[in-house]
């Protein structure tokens, strides 16, 4: 069944341990026998798997009663399709500029954000539920600083990630791949970006931006909108000013010194609090961050050889394939041969990490 399935024996007993898909009867020798209802679940699971779902959203989906198998091929066949769509506008809008290019012609920031910022995110967006959720450390800090808001507008909401349950939420997000995403019973979303939201001034107590102002095409007409509709303005972010945290971290000292190119032009803290009116506080990365976010995996450096870890962080699709596999290739030489344990010997003993991020309260 596992070479059938193309996975390992282990995957199979793990999703029979953790009640994903259980065989329906085991031999006289002991070994699991998978009945084709066993098979039909099982289909079901890699295939939303290989889409970036994660273990328990791909319960929640299978376990439906609602749903029935035609219903899932439905799902996975419109999700596919969307993904297809999506490489394909973007193989189209590089085939225009390396045109444009050839003929001297040089397309503006304005026209590469528009085509190539809205692809990205929906590129990633799909890979999303695999590895980054509500990390309750992170998340007990935003909400704080909430105040006594009860009417909260979520920015760039995505999936619907740090949405505090005990307020009144809207949501607003521009990609349909997020959108599509959100669990049932999520704050209602509104299709709108950040710099032209659909609201009346002053017409929340607070307005909230988690891990999204970097893929705004103008973070600070963003913010200022954010400002514009609420009295309050809470954003988690991180510092491109600062070149510390960058060497403190030893991915991008080490292996990823392409980063350094994607912050080129990107506003300075300074400009995204002065958009707020507010002050920024120094967020720490705990080490065993349940957020998938491109530092959170500081010390468990394995991860990132994952694919599925990289695929949610945009910071890898933006540096591109050459680069990505280059500090993968590194990392795992460095892993294997003890270099990087004893490079970073010291992380061993810190419980949290101080990494540029930044949250943003006015």
């Amino acid at each position: 069944m596992a070479e059938l399935a193309g996975v390992s024996v282990r995957t199979l007993h793990h999703y029979d341990e953790i009640g994903l898909v259980r065989p329906s009867a085991r031999t006289a020798a002991g070994y699991r026998a998978y009945s084709a209802d066993d098979v039909e679940r099982l289909r079901e699971v890699l295939a939303y798997r290989r889409l970036g779902f994660g273990l328990r959203e791909i319960a929640d989906l299978v376990d439906d009663p609602a749903t029935d198998a035609v219903a899932h091929l439905r799902r996975m066949r419109g999700l596919l399709l969307e993904q297809r769509d999506r490489a394909a506008a973007m193989v189209t809008a590089i085939d225009r500029e390396l045109e444009a290019r050839a003929m001297g012609i040089r397309t503006t920031p304005e026209e590469q954000l528009k085509v190539f910022g809205a692809q990205l995110y929906d590129a990633i967006g799909s890979a999303y539920p695999a590895t980054r959720r509500t990390e309750p450390r992170i998340a007990a800090r935003i909400w704080d600083a909430l105040g006594d808001a009860r009417t909260v507008l979520n920015v760039g909401a995505g999936t619907g990630s740090y949405e505090p349950s005990d307020r009144d939420v809207t949501a607003v997000e521009p990609s349909a791949v997020m959108r599509a995403q959100r669990p049932a019973g999520a704050a209602p979303c509104v299709a709108a970006a950040a710099e032209s939201l659909p609201f009346e001034d002053q017409s929340f107590d607070a307005a909230m931006a988690v891990s999204t102002v970097h893929h705004w095409p103008d973070p600070v007409a963003g913010l200022r909108e954010m400002r514009r509709v609420a009295r309050r303005v809470v954003v988690f972010t991180y510092d491109a000013s600062d070149t510390g945290w960058r060497q403190r971290f030893w991915l991008t000292r080490d292996y990823l010194p392409e980063f350094a190119d994607l912050l080129v032009d990107w506003p300075s803290l300074a400009d995204l609090t002065r958009a707020i009116g507010g002050r920024a506080e120094p967020v720490l990365i705990p080490w065993d961050c349940t957020d998938g976010f491109f530092e959170a995996y500081w010390r468990r450096p394995e991860a990132y050889l994952d694919e599925h870890v990289r695929r949610a962080v945009s910071v890898w699709t933006r540096v591109g394939p050459e680069a990505e596999q280059r500090a993968v290739t590194r990392l795992r030489d460095d892993l294997s041969s003890g270099r990087w344990a004893e490079r970073n010997r010291d992380l061993v003993a810190l419980d949290a990490a101080e990494l540029g991020l930044r949250l943003l309260v006015s």
